[in-house]
């Protein structure tokens, strides 16, 4: 009896599940009827003759702008060149870009590339392309007007939160070779790695570079890693660059629509470098594999996370090549960092803010500054962030003045690589200064 009865729920358990796959079916087998018919419509009626293939292209278009910005179709032509463009060298301007709020916008150019030297910058607001609006425009159209032959030029019409009117910026196509990694010794056995992009070579790069300052210096006592303006890359870098600071530890996480199909990258253990100090400096334009080193480094209190809250890029796109040779990006998935926080939306919120100041309008404000404050008097009651930075000996505003006074009497032919990198730059010769006290600030982190 009992069987009987079992034997009956599963039948209408199993009725039930092909009811509703049939149901699925239907509607879907109905909508692409609905497609077909007014394809078949089209090229029957429609005034002119029509290229079926240019309307399935924009059929697909239209269909993925319904999704997220970073979900994009890539015609043959334009497959073709994306496909060479995280090999480090290829042709065009050298921008990353995202849709913010429905505005084409630069997250960041990559240095020593046309639109570096043209003077883009990150967060400028693209408006028009050779006077063609971008209104509506997805990523991969921008892209595709955005490209062209070597040493034609392009204007791109561009808006700037401290200008008050659009101003256009020519830029020369040229080639663009990405050097991912950008090395100064700061001294003392100090390392400083600017780290511009993701790409193929970056990871092993930047072990490269470390191992020359290791074989200048006999040793490393601390590192500064620059993540700012970065947008990314390739994920496989990230976390073999992530690694090779880690003993242990998760290094990100990658979460599909079927949250059990999680995807867990942890240290090898093979890491070089799990000892020394390390301070991570960001900034709101580092985005992607930038956000999955600080966090991976922040989580597993590997490194200082100092700068700005970052640009919050945290989804996974896959590359599909389809048959005629056109290419699919689809967002797949969401990175969350060893703690399970997501970084999309959300960004990496530093350990220690520091503002990005211009280093020749700080010291300049110093000077003309005559109104005294109470932090001036002598005695006064200290703040919490005073003693917190005279406990750990960072440079304070009047430090910072003193020593551009004294960079200020040299000649620039006469400046050594790190004054000329920490005149030109606050934010690194601050961070610089939290990495001389590691021992002290691994203490109050514990």
């Amino acid at each position: 009896m009992k069987r009987g009865v079992f034997i009956i729920i599963f039948g209408l358990i199993i009725s039930q599940l092909w009811f509703q796959l049939q149901s699925v079916a239907e509607e879907r087998y109905s909508d692409l009827q609905n497609f077909s018919k007014v394809l078949n419509l089209i090229q029957q009626y429609y005034v002119e003759e029509v290229d079926t293939k240019k309307l399935i292209y924009g059929a697909i278009k239209g269909m993925l702008r319904e999704l997220d910005p970073h979900t994009n179709f890539m015609q043959p032509e334009l497959f073709k060149d994306f496909e060479t463009e995280t090999s480090g060298e290829f042709s065009g301007l050298g921008i990353e870009m995202t849709v913010q709020n429905g505005v084409l916008t630069i997250i960041a150019p990559i240095e020593d590339t046309p639109a570096w030297d043209a003077g883009i910058k990150s967060g400028d607001k693209v408006i028009a392309i050779d006077s063609k609006s971008t209104k509506g425009l997805s990523l991969v159209e921008a892209s595709q007007l955005m490209r062209g032959k070597k040493g034609a030029p392009i204007v791109l019409k561009i808006v700037r939160d401290s200008e008050e009117e659009p101003k256009d910026i020519k830029i020369v196509r040229g080639s663009v070779k990405i050097k991912s990694v950008k090395y100064t010794d700061l001294e003392d056995g100090y390392a400083y790695a600017r780290l511009t992009a993701f790409n193929e070579t970056t990871a092993r790069d930047l072990e490269r570079a470390l191992e020359e300052h290791v074989k200048k210096n006999k040793k490393i006592d601390g590192l500064l890693i620059d993540l700012r303006r970065n947008p990314g890359g390739l994920l496989d870098q990230a976390i073999k660059v992530s690694d090779m600071f880690l003993k242990e530890g998760v290094i990100v996480s990658t979460i599909g629509r079927n949250k059990k199909d999680k995807e867990v990258a942890s240290a090898t253990k093979k890491g070089k470098y799990t000892d020394i100090p390390l301070i991570v400096l960001v900034n709101e334009y580092s985005a992607s594999a930038s956000e999955i080193v600080s966090g991976a480094l922040q989580d597993n209190k590997r490194a200082l996370i100092v700068g700005e809250k970052t640009f919050g890029k945290g989804s996974v796109q896959s590359v599909v090549r389809l048959p005629d040779g056109s290419g699919l990006k689809i967002t797949v998935a969401r990175y969350y960092t060893p703690s399970g926080v997501s970084i999309q939306a959300e960004g990496i919120k530093p350990d220690i803010e520091i503002d990005d100041v211009d280093p020749e309008a700080f010291s300049k404000a110093i000077v003309k500054s005559k109104a005294s404050r109470e932090k001036d008097i002598q005695g006064h009651l200290k703040g919490d962030r005073e003693k917190a930075e005279e406990k750990l000996d960072v440079k304070t505003e009047a430090g910072a003045l003193a020593w551009w006074k004294d960079v200020a009497n040299k000649k620039e032919d006469k400046l050594s690589p790190k004054e000329k990198l920490f005149k030109s730059d606050y934010q690194v010769y601050q961070a610089f200064s939290y990495l001389k006290t590691w021992k002290n600030l691994k203490g109050l982190k514990q």
